[in-house]
């Protein structure tokens, strides 16, 4: 079972629905128990990494996505769930994040033609060596919604990038934990085998 960890994101139902799609047994939950004992988790999200940060400690999130992260089981970040397990954002001096990967989230640059938010359809190119992104292709495309991206500090740990006046580190993954910043939920049958990827990962 897999956890869907809520904090009122607005791309909750979506996620739990593709989850839901592909066969997954899953569960919108913020009850520490229900998500400890979870076979892996999800932390999606959409919006500004301040408030949601401040969202997360209220509701005592925060700690349970550091503890279950800590225990070993499959962690999956989603869109501004990634940004939330780097340290800060250029977004919101002052909010602390998970902190469990080192990097920075940094504004996309102004650039000549290009709308900020980075809103639709980008290729990626794909590292070969991804469990979270295996069969996919080398350069699919996948839906992204965003004005703040990946800067990884290790890029040993980037699955993906993309290209957007910038080089965007769009997906990570080490050990237990994956993420990326574009939304599978919303990527077609590209992103319903990156989920199904995942919930291979967690164990059926």
């Amino acid at each position: 079972m897999i956890a869907i960890i809520d904090y009122n994101a607005g791309n909750l139902q979506s996620v739990y629905k593709a989850f839901k799609h592909i066969g997954c047994e899953c569960v919108i939950t913020r009850d520490r128990d229900t998500i400890m004992n979870a076979d892996g988790a999800v932390l999606p999200g959409v919006g500004s990494f301040g408030d949601t940060v401040d969202t997360l400690n209220r509701y005592g999130i925060k700690q349970v996505a550091v503890d279950f992260i800590n225990s070993g089981k499959p962690f999956l970040g989603i869109c501004l769930g990634l940004q939330l397990l780097f340290p800060y954002s250029e977004e919101s001096p002052g909010a602390e994040g998970l902190g469990v990967f080192g990097g920075k989230i940094l504004r996309i640059p102004n650039a000549e033609g290009l709308k900020i938010p980075h809103m639709g359809w980008n290729s990626l190119s794909v590292n070969p060596n991804s469990r979270l992104l295996k069969g996919i292709g080398e350069n699919p495309y996948v839906y992204f919604v965003h004005s703040y991206y990946l800067d990884a500090a290790d890029k040993s740990i980037v699955a993906a990038t993309a290209e957007y006046g910038v080089t965007i580190d769009a997906a990570v993954e080490k050990g237990n934990v994956f993420a990326t910043q574009f939304h599978p939920e919303k990527s077609g049958e590209t992103g319903l085998a990156i989920l199904k990827n995942f919930a291979e990962i967690v164990g059926g």
